[in-house]
């Protein structure tokens, strides 16, 4: 850096992730070897989102701003002692703005840059620092999310040549709407109607990722999947799973109209093809269970569940169906003999048939939520939580360094693998 040894950006107690609203303030941190001459030094918050129809590619073809402000933090006169550092405190409120997020095709980026002005002929000198926004989704304030997602479908097909038979595939989930680290309850039943014995029941997480540009692109990932087996010919079977939701971004982007992000899980049956899907939201704030007002009285019940049970899992084994989710008779549709789906495979579970743990805590809240300001300080100091930003990658609110996107290497995700389809299977 020649005559200048450091020019950085540090935040305020190194908070890096904020809310629309807030105040992001700190300071520029300036070293020289000897006198500096400069007009001005300023900084400069912006916020962005970018589309490309590239992978990776920096070059947006598409782009729209939600921050700009730009302030002086020295003037010409302020005198720079070498081998001394020098600060320059700032601070600029945030607007409502989109939650960070970071994809394969596009970015909602903020960050703070710093320049120094010098004399004309020389050359200036630029730093930059990252931050991150979250804009919760509440999902309390997301209508009907308390109701199942529910979705049924028949199908009439042909095998043997001549013989024709109905199949019926039901699905439901517990929710509509889940944190990361949340258990997803999913009931599913088949109608065998016929002399053939169906293919495996397959239930995925998929996250579909839309970039809007004059070509939108869909960029559809499988987060979690789990493999039933089929249902002999002419029975009645019910399969009860779990899938635990990892790390995720949030759904939708409030604000930004250049990328959209949805969840469903997809239900489906390899023979005969055979497809369900139920939309979910995936939030910040999870669903309160707690009834506007008191239940009557239940003489089989003395004690009510918690309301946030699901929010502190232990070991969770994903194919153990839930205690409360027992079946409810011997007899299915149509009075056929019902019979439970084992299942085969869990891309949650180790070779052990573990599933592996997690603490939702750390993805479930952010850092202006209301919390004592000794749990609050507790938080920041020894378990701060973290935000996702991109599926399976994280940061913490409160660092040190260049806080930039760590893959969380969590056990609960496949590995990437982008599909080439413009839609999911069933819209």
């Amino acid at each position: 850096m020649g005559r200048l040894q450091e020019f950085s950006i540090a935040f305020t107690n190194s908070k890096v992730v904020y809310s629309p609203g807030e105040s992001i303030s700190g300071s520029v941190r300036v070293i020289t070897a000897s006198a500096l001459q400069f007009k001005a030094i300023r900084v400069n918050c912006v916020g962005s989102c970018g589309v490309s129809s590239k992978m990776n590619d920096a070059s947006w073809m598409v782009e729209e701003q939600y921050v700009s402000s730009m302030l002086s933090v020295a003037d010409k006169g302020v005198e720079m002692n070498p081998l001394s550092a020098s600060l320059c405190s700032f601070s600029c409120s945030l607007p409502h703005a989109p939650t960070s997020f970071e994809g394969p095709f596009g970015k909602v980026i903020y960050r703070v840059r710093a320049v120094i002005d010098t004399p004309r002929f020389s050359k200036d000198y630029k730093t930059q620092r990252p931050f991150y926004l979250l804009n919760m989704l509440n999902l309390n304030e997301v209508p009907d999310i308390q109701q199942p997602s529910f979705a049924v479908t028949t199908k009439k097909f042909t095998y043997l040549l001549v013989k024709t038979g109905t199949l019926m595939l039901k699905a439901r989930s517990d929710l509509r709407g889940y944190t990361s680290g949340q258990i997803i309850k999913l009931s599913t039943e088949i109608h065998n109607k016929s002399g053939k014995d169906t293919g495996c029941v397959i239930a995925s997480l998929i996250q579909k990722v839309t970039y809007k540009t004059k070509r939108p692109m869909f960029d559809l990932r499988t987060i979690a999947e789990v493999e039933g087996a089929g249902v002999k010919a002419g029975k009645h079977a019910e399969w009860r799973e779990q899938i635990i939701v990892p790390p995720l971004p949030q759904s939708g982007l409030a604000g930004c109209s250049l990328i959209d992000i949805d969840y469903f899980i997809q239900v489906s049956l390899k023979s005969p093809e055979t497809v369900v899907t139920l939309p979910i939201y995936i939030g910040n704030v999870a669903v309160n269970m707690t009834p506007s007002r008191p239940p009557p009285p239940n003489p089989l019940q003395h004690t009510p569940l918690p309301a946030m049970q699901s929010l502190s899992p232990g070991p969770v084994v994903p194919s153990a169906p839930p205690a409360e989710d027992e079946l409810e008779g011997e007899q299915g549709a149509g009075g056929l003999a019902s019979e439970e789906i084992p299942t085969k495979s869990h891309s949650q579970q180790d070779p052990s048939g573990q599933a592996p743990t997690m603490s939702p805590s750390a993805f479930s809240h952010a850092p202006s939520q209301a919390l004592p300001q000794t749990q609050h300080a507790q938080s920041a100091e020894s378990s701060a939580p973290l935000f996702c930003v991109s599926t399976g990658a994280t940061i913490p609110f409160f660092t040190d360094g260049n806080a930039t996107p760590v893959p969380t290497t969590c056990p609960l995700i496949l590995p990437p693998e982008y599909s080439t389809w413009e839609y999911p299977h069933g819209e």
